[in-house]
Parts: C-alpha cells; sequence; structure tokens
C-alpha cells in the first residue's frame, strides 16, 4: 500500500482520516459518538464539526476503509453506524507507522534545543 506523504499540507486532513479509524478500530460508531470520543479522549485538543466530519467519514467510506449501516433508532429516526473494513485496519496501520516516524524525526531535531 502506497500512503501519500505526511506533508504539511496534508496533515491535518490525514490526522482527520487517523483519529477516526482509530476511534473505529474497536467497535461501530455512529458520527457523534466518533466526533465524541475524538474530543474526550484528546482532552478536547482534537474537536469536529458537522461541517467536517461528516464529509470524511463519506469520503473514507467510498475508498472502502470504512462501512455505513443504517440502523433505526425509535419511530422515526435513523443513525448511521461506522464500521472499519479490513482495507480499512490495513490503512490504519501503514498510517499509524507512517504518523509514529514523522513524530521521531520531528522530536529528533525538537530534542536537540536544550531549554
Amino acid at each position: 500500500m502506497t500512503l501519500p506523504l505526511l506533508e504539511i499540507q496534508n496533515l491535518t486532513k490525514i490526522c482527520n482520516e487517523s483519529l477516526i479509524l482509530a476511534i473505529l478500530f474497536h467497535e461501530k460508531k455512529h458520527g457523534y459518538q466518533i466526533a465524541l470520543e475524538i474530543e474526550e479522549k484528546s482532552e478536547a485538543q482534537f474537536k469536529f464539526q458537522h461541517g467536517t466530519l461528516y464529509p470524511i467519514l463519506h469520503k473514507l467510506e467510498k475508498e472502502g476503509y470504512i462501512k455505513g449501516t443504517w440502523k433505526q433508532q425509535g419511530p422515526k429516526r435513523k443513525k448511521k453506524y461506522y464500521q472499519l473494513t479490513a482495507m480499512g485496519k490495513n490503512y490504519l496501520a501503514a498510517r499509524k507507522e507512517e504518523w509514529q516516524k514523522f513524530y521521531d524525526h520531528f522530536f529528533s531535531i525538537l530534542n536537540e534545543v536544550k531549554l
């Protein structure tokens, strides 16, 4: 699997995708649950607005990394639950490795500074 490099102009996009996939690793969730869990686990360092989250979910679904299924929630309401696909798990593993390399290099430079 060839991944786009973690270039500066792509960091936010790739970060958001990685966070969403990581949250879906253990179980299905609907969009609001995904956003809440990311915010809670990051102590509010990462927050998603509906206008940001749902386009990313649709893109990841179109690319085959996640699969969405509608579930009835009460008499009139449906929610779409997303789960990671096998391809999504492979993509997440590769992304995790890329992020680790990126941060290793990033901190090797920062750690040269003794304050």
